[in-house]
């Protein structure tokens, strides 16, 4: 009797947390979808971007003096505003910026949230917008957490001429293993699994899927790699990982002090003197190597 008390308690444990973990996973892949009103006094006009899923991507663009072009993609659970302090000092030396909410946030639409395998469409979406808008000019990427994920994860994008990737995960494994490790310490690594599983029954997505240091090598562009020293989200030995992962040209900012956070907010002026050095430095000659790798691809004039 006493052992059939602890197989059906044990039972019971394995029951409910199973139905944790899928009540957890709702939470994690679920999206939102509320207005954003353009902000008193931001010289922007707002944009609403077909993307090959059917849907839509909103956002803000503001035109510049013809130095180049940047498009903003901002973390997971955020929207386009993360983005605004960006937004404004690179407008103001002089490009073109175009901030987007990305799929399943703000005004952008989608069922579910894929860590950056789905929301790549908004980002591609985004790109051909600014190729558009900004003719024969440089064009640079930043991308916080989810938004350079997207980036890194979406297969046919486009070049582009230099790109920012800020506190970015490794691999899905990595991200939620370390999320959970910082929440529930050694338990976090066995309940990440049971997270992970849902991927496929959820999603219809393998982890194999959510891996972009296996694309870092790939982007043909200068990289500035950053994150903060102190980030449990994404280590800083993940960071370096990614790092030697991609290829050169590239840069490594490690920023002390910082946390998973909005390293513009926390150090704006180290963070506005290397960016706007890294962009002036890649997006200069943007015309020439983006012209020539569109025509190498015979993609001129299309």
């Amino acid at each position: 009797m006493r052992l059939r008390r602890l197989v059906m308690g044990l039972c019971l444990l394995l029951a409910g947390g199973l139905v944790l973990a899928w009540l957890a996973g709702s939470e994690l892949v679920a999206g939102a979808h509320y207005a954003i009103a353009l902000p008193d006094g931001l010289p922007a006009q707002t944009v609403t971007l077909p993307t090959e899923a059917g849907r839509t991507v909103e956002g803000w663009f503001l035109r510049g003096s013809g130095k180049g072009a940047v498009l903003l993609l901002h973390g997971i659970r955020a929207d386009r505003r993360q983005m605004l302090g960006r937004a404004r000092f690179l407008h103001a030396a002089g490009y073109s910026v175009l901030l987007i909410d990305l799929p399943g946030h703000g005004a952008s639409t989608a069922p579910q949230l894929t860590f950056g395998l789905t929301e790549a469409a908004g980002v591609k979406a985004a790109l051909a917008y600014l190729r558009r808008q900004a003719p024969g000019q440089g064009l640079g990427l930043i991308g916080v957490s989810l938004g350079a994920a997207s980036y890194v994860l979406c297969k046919d994008c486009g070049p582009v001429d230099g790109v920012v990737l800020e506190s970015m995960y490794p691999t899905i494994e990595e991200a939620v293993e370390d999320r959970l490790r910082m929440r529930l310490g050694a338990l976090g690594v066995p309940l990440s699994k049971l997270l992970l599983w849902q991927l496929p029954l959820r999603l219809d997505i393998a982890p194999r899927q959510l891996r972009p240091i296996d694309h870092m090598a790939a982007i043909r562009a200068p990289a500035l790699v950053a994150s903060g020293d102190r980030d449990m989200h994404t280590t800083l030995a993940e960071t370096r990982r990614l790092y030697g992962a991609a290829a050169q040209p590239k840069q490594l900012w490690v920023v002390q002090g910082a946390v998973h956070q909005d390293l513009h907010a926390f150090a704006p002026g180290p963070y506005e003197e290397r960016v706007l050095r890294f962009l002036e430095t890649g997006l200069r000659g943007g015309r020439g190597r983006y012209a020539a790798e569109k025509q190498d691809d015979g993609l001129i004039g299309q």
